[in-house]
């Protein structure tokens, strides 16, 4: 986005100068005021419309997680036969195979602006993520795996003078919220869960850092499609990302609080295809090691690549 409008400003910059030296000098001064603009633009606070200037109104739709197609995605350990203490084993599947596709797509709206606090939104959202065996035809290229991701959170900016960070870092917004996930499926591959989450994100320069604590809302007896979700998935999300020109990096650890065992890490590349349209076409490279990256998979341990584009950028 930012080298778009550097090179929109040059064009300007030139033309002006070929017309006449008064509008030369008149575009200078313009160009030094855009230029300031662009080098002070805020990320994080016009993603999540976080000051009046920033507001876009209501029920607009947006993009929320990166929606992608990763048309090569390989696991090390696919999983043939899923099971939950609550719901057992299921049948055997063996004609998986390790190569898929992995898709999701991910939007976002605002409901309400300006709620109880100053310039703080509530927000809705819906996520969508399958694995989808397209290069198993011999098996009729079934969707293994679809999990689905409604959620509802209230973001809160934080000014300055609430700000407890040293230095230049800053912390941007707190966030509370309820979701539910879920895979969709009958038993006993059901897989279900709903939480409460806390979290907000802080900003030092390109770096971005992401934090979300996951509260589960217990459910009891045989309601439960996964009672040790948690031992295996975590509770505690910490992404740190670093914007770096166009190029895009994360990294992320799951982990039951601060636990160094099960859990999981994701590490993520973008760039653009074209570097003079970086907010185009992306392309995409996520790495996976641990257990969760689906609900079915929750208590399976892999490791995959996938590589693929990402869409929807808006």
């Amino acid at each position: 986005m930012r080298l778009i409008k550097e090179i929109q400003l040059l064009c300007c910059f030139f033309t002006c100068a070929v017309i006449s030296l008064p509008s030369f000098a008149q575009a200078t001064e313009q160009l030094d005021e855009q230029v300031e603009l662009i080098d002070d633009f805020d990320l994080i606070g016009t993603f999540w419309e976080l000051s009046e200037e920033q507001k876009r109104g209501t029920f607009h739709l947006r993009t929320y997680e990166p929606n992608f197609i990763l048309a090569a995605h390989h696991t090390s350990n696919i999983n043939k036969q899923p099971n939950s203490p609550s719901r057992g084993p299921s049948e055997p599947i063996d004609s998986y195979k390790p190569n898929e596709v992995k898709l999701q797509i991910s939007l976002r709206t605002k409901i309400m602006e300006d709620l109880l606090l100053p310039n703080a939104d509530l927000w809705v959202s819906y996520t969508q993520t399958s694995l989808w065996q397209m290069w198993n035809p011999s098996d009729s290229a079934p969707f293994r795996s679809t999990d689905y991701n409604p959620d509802i959170f209230y973001i809160v900016p934080v000014t300055q003078e609430w700000d407890f960070l040293p230095g230049d870092a800053r912390v941007r917004f707190a966030k509370v919220g309820f979701a539910h996930e879920s895979n969709g499926n009958r038993r006993p591959d059901s897989r279900s869960w709903n939480y409460l989450h806390f979290g907000g994100a802080a900003q030092l320069g390109d770096f971005i850092w992401d934090s979300t604590f996951k509260q589960r809302i217990n459910e009891v007896g045989d309601d439960d499609d996964n009672p040790d979700l948690v031992r295996y998935r975590g509770t505690f999300e910490n992404r740190l990302a670093w914007i770096n020109d166009t190029h895009t990096y994360s990294l992320t650890r799951v982990s039951r609080d601060l636990s160094v065992h099960r859990g999981s890490w994701q590490f993520d590349f973008t760039m653009p295809f074209n570097s003079n349209q970086p907010d185009g076409l992306r392309f995409y490279v996520q790495i996976f090691s641990g257990y969760g990256e689906t609900l079915l998979d929750y208590n399976h341990r892999q490791n995959r690549i996938g590589v693929g584009v990402l869409l929807l950028n808006f």
